[in-house]
Protein backbone atom coordinates (compact mmCIF):
# COMPACT_ATOMS: atom_id res chain seq x y z
CA UNK A 1 0.00 0.00 0.00
CA UNK A 2 1.84 3.25 -0.87
CA UNK A 3 1.79 6.08 1.82
CA UNK A 4 0.15 9.33 1.09
CA UNK A 5 1.72 12.85 1.72
CA UNK A 6 -1.13 14.92 2.05
CA UNK A 7 0.91 18.19 2.92
CA UNK A 8 2.38 17.23 -0.28
CA UNK A 9 -0.51 16.72 -1.93
CA UNK A 10 -1.89 20.16 -0.75
CA UNK A 11 1.44 21.97 -1.49
CA UNK A 12 1.89 23.08 1.93
CA UNK A 13 4.36 22.70 5.15
CA UNK A 14 3.45 20.45 7.84
CA UNK A 15 3.17 23.65 10.35
CA UNK A 16 0.72 24.87 7.63
CA UNK A 17 -2.45 26.54 10.03
CA UNK A 18 -5.93 25.82 9.19
CA UNK A 19 -6.52 28.27 6.95
CA UNK A 20 -3.61 27.43 5.23
CA UNK A 21 -4.68 24.42 4.59
CA UNK A 22 -8.13 25.53 3.65
CA UNK A 23 -6.65 28.52 1.31
CA UNK A 24 -4.86 25.52 -0.39
CA UNK A 25 -7.59 23.60 -0.55
CA UNK A 26 -9.81 26.15 -2.54
CA UNK A 27 -6.84 26.75 -5.04
CA UNK A 28 -6.39 23.07 -6.17
CA UNK A 29 -10.01 22.07 -6.17
CA UNK A 30 -10.84 24.62 -8.18
CA UNK A 31 -7.74 24.43 -10.95
CA UNK A 32 -8.32 20.08 -10.84
CA UNK A 33 -12.14 20.19 -11.10
CA UNK A 34 -13.72 17.85 -13.30
CA UNK A 35 -16.39 20.74 -14.34
CA UNK A 36 -12.84 22.72 -15.50
CA UNK A 37 -11.24 19.47 -17.25
CA UNK A 38 -13.90 17.84 -19.02
CA UNK A 39 -12.26 14.54 -20.14
CA UNK A 40 -9.07 14.86 -18.17
CA UNK A 41 -8.77 11.56 -16.37
CA UNK A 42 -4.94 12.91 -14.74
CA UNK A 43 -7.12 15.96 -13.31
CA UNK A 44 -10.14 14.17 -12.32
CA UNK A 45 -7.60 11.80 -10.48
CA UNK A 46 -5.64 14.88 -8.89
CA UNK A 47 -9.01 16.40 -7.88
CA UNK A 48 -9.72 12.98 -5.44
CA UNK A 49 -6.09 13.10 -4.00
CA UNK A 50 -6.47 16.80 -3.06
CA UNK A 51 -10.44 16.16 -1.92
CA UNK A 52 -9.07 13.38 0.50
CA UNK A 53 -5.99 15.74 1.52
CA UNK A 54 -8.39 18.22 2.71
CA UNK A 55 -10.37 15.55 4.14
CA UNK A 56 -7.85 14.67 6.39
CA UNK A 57 -5.87 17.83 7.00
CA UNK A 58 -8.88 19.90 7.17
CA UNK A 59 -10.17 18.20 10.27
CA UNK A 60 -8.00 18.55 13.43
CA UNK A 61 -8.96 15.21 15.04
CA UNK A 62 -8.02 13.19 11.52
CA UNK A 63 -5.03 15.52 11.47
CA UNK A 64 -3.92 14.48 14.31
CA UNK A 65 -4.61 10.90 14.08
CA UNK A 66 -2.62 11.07 10.46
CA UNK A 67 0.44 13.04 12.24
CA UNK A 68 0.19 10.49 14.74
CA UNK A 69 0.75 7.30 12.37
CA UNK A 70 3.17 8.76 9.84
CA UNK A 71 5.49 10.12 12.83
CA UNK A 72 5.42 6.40 14.17
CA UNK A 73 6.20 4.90 11.50
CA UNK A 74 8.49 7.20 10.05
CA UNK A 75 6.79 6.77 6.51
CA UNK A 76 7.60 9.60 3.38
CA UNK A 77 5.60 10.13 0.59
CA UNK A 78 5.35 7.15 -1.80
CA UNK A 79 6.24 4.64 0.15
CA UNK A 80 5.18 1.14 -0.09
CA UNK A 81 4.14 -0.73 3.10
CA UNK A 82 2.18 -3.75 4.00
CA UNK A 83 -0.12 -3.13 6.59
CA UNK A 84 0.15 -6.12 8.29
CA UNK A 85 3.20 -5.67 9.54
CA UNK A 86 1.68 -2.67 11.55
CA UNK A 87 -1.13 -4.78 12.91
CA UNK A 88 -3.84 -3.59 9.90
CA UNK A 89 -5.75 -6.38 7.99
CA UNK A 90 -4.93 -4.68 4.16
CA UNK A 91 -7.47 -7.18 2.91
CA UNK A 92 -10.09 -5.55 4.53
CA UNK A 93 -9.29 -2.87 3.00
CA UNK A 94 -10.43 -1.50 -0.79
CA UNK A 95 -11.23 1.66 -2.70
CA UNK A 96 -14.30 2.84 -1.95
CA UNK A 97 -16.38 5.88 -4.08
CA UNK A 98 -18.55 7.95 -1.44
CA UNK A 99 -21.49 9.98 -2.88
CA UNK A 100 -21.16 13.56 -2.42
CA UNK A 101 -18.15 13.42 -4.87
CA UNK A 102 -15.36 12.12 -2.78
CA UNK A 103 -13.37 8.89 -3.55
CA UNK A 104 -10.50 7.67 -0.87
CA UNK A 105 -8.13 5.56 -1.32
CA UNK A 106 -7.21 2.11 0.69
CA UNK A 107 -4.82 4.54 2.76
CA UNK A 108 -7.37 6.48 4.10
CA UNK A 109 -9.25 3.68 5.27
CA UNK A 110 -6.54 2.02 6.77
CA UNK A 111 -6.17 4.51 9.23
CA UNK A 112 -9.99 6.26 9.28
CA UNK A 113 -12.26 3.26 8.53
CA UNK A 114 -15.11 4.00 5.65
CA UNK A 115 -16.00 7.27 7.17
CA UNK A 116 -15.52 9.28 3.71
CA UNK A 117 -18.02 11.57 2.14
CA UNK A 118 -21.45 9.87 2.68
CA UNK A 119 -20.74 7.04 4.60
CA UNK A 120 -21.33 6.45 7.94
CA UNK A 121 -18.55 8.90 9.44
CA UNK A 122 -19.82 11.71 7.54
CA UNK A 123 -16.74 13.76 6.40
CA UNK A 124 -15.86 17.11 7.04
CA UNK A 125 -18.11 20.17 6.00
CA UNK A 126 -16.82 21.85 3.82
CA UNK A 127 -15.69 20.07 0.67
CA UNK A 128 -14.94 21.08 -3.25
CA UNK A 129 -18.74 20.16 -3.68
CA UNK A 130 -19.50 23.40 -1.17
CA UNK A 131 -16.96 25.30 -2.36
CA UNK A 132 -17.01 24.87 -5.98
CA UNK A 133 -20.59 24.08 -6.41
CA UNK A 134 -20.82 27.21 -8.25
CA UNK A 135 -18.76 25.97 -11.44
CA UNK A 136 -22.39 23.23 -11.95
CA UNK A 137 -21.45 20.96 -9.40
CA UNK A 138 -20.76 17.11 -10.30
CA UNK A 139 -21.49 16.04 -13.38
CA UNK A 140 -23.61 13.43 -12.43
CA UNK A 141 -25.57 15.41 -9.93
CA UNK A 142 -25.98 19.14 -11.36
CA UNK A 143 -27.15 21.76 -9.91
CA UNK A 144 -30.23 23.45 -10.47
CA UNK A 145 -30.72 26.98 -11.06
CA UNK A 146 -33.37 29.54 -10.54
CA UNK A 147 -33.92 33.34 -12.21
CA UNK A 148 -35.94 35.62 -11.23
CA UNK A 149 -36.09 39.53 -11.27
CA UNK A 150 -36.38 42.44 -8.38
CA UNK A 151 -37.00 46.01 -9.19
CA UNK A 152 -35.38 48.49 -6.73
CA UNK A 153 -35.13 52.44 -7.11
CA UNK A 154 -31.55 54.15 -8.22
CA UNK A 155 -31.53 55.26 -4.50
CA UNK A 156 -31.90 51.92 -2.73
CA UNK A 157 -28.63 50.42 -5.70
CA UNK A 158 -26.81 53.54 -4.57
CA UNK A 159 -26.78 52.99 -0.63
CA UNK A 160 -28.15 49.46 -0.57
CA UNK A 161 -31.23 47.91 0.62
CA UNK A 162 -32.60 44.62 1.83
CA UNK A 163 -35.69 42.97 0.12
CA UNK A 164 -37.57 40.19 0.29
CA UNK A 165 -39.52 38.09 -2.35
CA UNK A 166 -42.34 35.43 -2.09
CA UNK A 167 -41.70 32.92 -4.95
CA UNK A 168 -43.94 30.59 -6.53
CA UNK A 169 -41.88 27.60 -7.26
CA UNK A 170 -43.86 24.50 -8.43
CA UNK A 171 -46.74 25.55 -6.57
CA UNK A 172 -44.78 25.93 -3.71
CA UNK A 173 -44.52 29.60 -2.12
CA UNK A 174 -40.83 30.59 -1.01
CA UNK A 175 -39.62 33.61 0.98
CA UNK A 176 -36.23 34.97 0.44
CA UNK A 177 -34.65 37.77 1.97
CA UNK A 178 -32.09 39.36 -0.48
CA UNK A 179 -29.39 41.67 0.84
CA UNK A 180 -28.55 44.42 -2.04
CA UNK A 181 -24.94 45.14 -1.56
CA UNK A 182 -24.22 49.33 -1.91
CA UNK A 183 -23.37 50.57 -5.22
CA UNK A 184 -24.78 47.59 -7.15
CA UNK A 185 -25.08 48.76 -10.95
CA UNK A 186 -28.57 47.92 -13.00
CA UNK A 187 -28.56 45.15 -15.07
CA UNK A 188 -26.23 42.92 -12.27
CA UNK A 189 -27.16 39.16 -10.72
CA UNK A 190 -26.84 38.51 -7.40
CA UNK A 191 -26.02 34.86 -6.55
CA UNK A 192 -28.00 33.55 -3.82
CA UNK A 193 -27.48 29.96 -2.17
CA UNK A 194 -31.15 28.59 -2.74
CA UNK A 195 -30.86 25.65 0.04
CA UNK A 196 -31.07 28.22 3.05
CA UNK A 197 -34.72 29.27 2.14
CA UNK A 198 -35.62 25.68 1.04
CA UNK A 199 -34.86 25.85 -3.00
CA UNK A 200 -32.63 23.08 -4.14
CA UNK A 201 -30.01 24.88 -6.44
CA UNK A 202 -28.84 28.22 -7.11
CA UNK A 203 -30.93 31.49 -7.13
CA UNK A 204 -29.85 34.38 -10.00
CA UNK A 205 -31.73 37.89 -9.21
CA UNK A 206 -31.38 40.14 -12.20
CA UNK A 207 -32.04 44.23 -10.74
CA UNK A 208 -33.99 46.30 -12.54
CA UNK A 209 -33.26 49.70 -11.50
CA UNK A 210 -36.13 52.14 -11.14
CA UNK A 211 -34.71 55.80 -12.08
CA UNK A 212 -37.48 58.18 -11.14
CA UNK A 213 -36.37 61.37 -13.19
CA UNK A 214 -33.01 60.52 -13.43
CA UNK A 215 -30.31 59.08 -15.85
CA UNK A 216 -27.15 57.19 -15.20
CA UNK A 217 -24.50 57.10 -18.01
CA UNK A 218 -21.75 55.02 -16.67
CA UNK A 219 -21.49 56.37 -13.20
CA UNK A 220 -22.65 59.74 -13.98
CA UNK A 221 -25.90 60.99 -13.10
CA UNK A 222 -28.16 63.06 -15.28
CA UNK A 223 -31.10 65.21 -14.13
CA UNK A 224 -32.88 67.87 -15.58
CA UNK A 225 -34.12 71.00 -14.34
CA UNK A 226 -36.57 73.84 -15.93
CA UNK A 227 -35.82 77.74 -16.01
CA UNK A 228 -37.79 80.33 -17.04
CA UNK A 229 -36.07 83.02 -19.67
CA UNK A 230 -35.75 85.59 -17.22
CA UNK A 231 -33.55 82.91 -15.01
CA UNK A 232 -31.95 82.06 -17.97
CA UNK A 233 -30.92 85.85 -19.10
CA UNK A 234 -30.44 86.48 -15.55
CA UNK A 235 -28.75 83.73 -13.66
CA UNK A 236 -30.17 81.94 -10.74
CA UNK A 237 -30.08 79.66 -8.06
CA UNK A 238 -31.32 76.20 -7.98
CA UNK A 239 -31.52 72.91 -5.46
CA UNK A 240 -30.57 69.54 -7.01
CA UNK A 241 -31.45 66.69 -5.28
CA UNK A 242 -28.24 64.54 -5.63
CA UNK A 243 -27.63 60.60 -4.65
CA UNK A 244 -25.72 62.23 -2.07
CA UNK A 245 -28.01 64.79 -0.52
CA UNK A 246 -29.12 68.19 -1.46
CA UNK A 247 -26.58 70.71 -3.43
CA UNK A 248 -27.54 74.44 -4.17
CA UNK A 249 -26.54 74.94 -7.41
CA UNK A 250 -25.81 78.29 -9.57
CA UNK A 251 -27.33 78.86 -12.79
CA UNK A 252 -24.81 81.14 -14.58
CA UNK A 253 -26.05 84.54 -16.58
CA UNK A 254 -26.68 83.91 -20.38
CA UNK A 255 -26.56 80.07 -20.34
CA UNK A 256 -28.90 78.68 -23.33
CA UNK A 257 -31.46 75.55 -23.36
CA UNK A 258 -29.86 71.71 -23.20
CA UNK A 259 -26.47 72.79 -21.51
CA UNK A 260 -25.25 70.80 -18.79
CA UNK A 261 -23.77 72.31 -15.50
CA UNK A 262 -21.90 69.49 -13.63
CA UNK A 263 -21.41 69.16 -10.17
CA UNK A 264 -18.10 67.04 -9.05
CA UNK A 265 -18.48 63.96 -7.14
CA UNK A 266 -22.18 64.06 -7.00
CA UNK A 267 -22.89 60.71 -8.98
CA UNK A 268 -23.33 57.40 -8.43
CA UNK A 269 -20.74 55.18 -6.50
CA UNK A 270 -19.66 51.67 -7.41
CA UNK A 271 -18.75 48.61 -5.42
CA UNK A 272 -15.46 49.51 -5.58
CA UNK A 273 -15.84 52.91 -4.43
CA UNK A 274 -15.50 54.71 -7.26
CA UNK A 275 -17.84 57.97 -8.03
CA UNK A 276 -19.41 59.77 -10.64
CA UNK A 277 -20.48 63.49 -11.43
CA UNK A 278 -23.72 64.40 -11.00
CA UNK A 279 -24.67 66.57 -14.45
CA UNK A 280 -27.65 69.35 -14.42
CA UNK A 281 -29.47 69.26 -17.88
CA UNK A 282 -30.82 73.54 -18.31
CA UNK A 283 -34.36 73.78 -20.37
CA UNK A 284 -35.55 77.04 -20.53
CA UNK A 285 -39.22 77.06 -20.71
CA UNK A 286 -42.08 79.63 -21.04
CA UNK A 287 -44.58 79.68 -18.22
CA UNK A 288 -48.01 78.59 -19.09
CA UNK A 289 -50.06 81.66 -18.38
CA UNK A 290 -48.20 85.37 -18.44
CA UNK A 291 -50.00 88.23 -16.36
CA UNK A 292 -50.52 91.49 -17.89
CA UNK A 293 -47.50 93.19 -16.44
CA UNK A 294 -45.15 90.59 -17.78
CA UNK A 295 -47.03 90.71 -21.06
CA UNK A 296 -46.07 94.40 -21.18
CA UNK A 297 -42.95 94.02 -20.16
CA UNK A 298 -42.23 91.25 -23.03
CA UNK A 299 -43.46 93.73 -25.24
CA UNK A 300 -40.71 96.39 -23.93
CA UNK A 301 -38.41 93.51 -24.33
CA UNK A 302 -39.49 93.06 -27.89
CA UNK A 303 -39.05 96.32 -29.17
CA UNK A 304 -35.41 97.02 -27.70
CA UNK A 305 -34.30 93.78 -29.21
CA UNK A 306 -35.16 95.48 -32.46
Amino acid sequence: MEYKDYYKILEIDKKATQAEVKSAFRKLAKKYHPDMNAGDDAAEQKFKEVNEAYEVLGDEQKRKEYDNFGSGYQFTGGQNFDPRQYGYDGASYTYTSGEGGGDFSDFFNLIFGKTGFGTQGGGSKNTARDFFSGFGGSRSQPRNSYETSLTITLEEAYHGTEKVLNLDLDGAVKTVRIKVPKGIQPGKKIKIKGEKFGIPGDLMVKLDVVMHGRTLEGLNVVTQTNIYPWDAALGSDVIVDTLAGKVKVKIPKGIESGKRIRISGKGFTDMKGKTGDHYLLVRIKNPSHLSEEQLKLYEQLKAVSQ
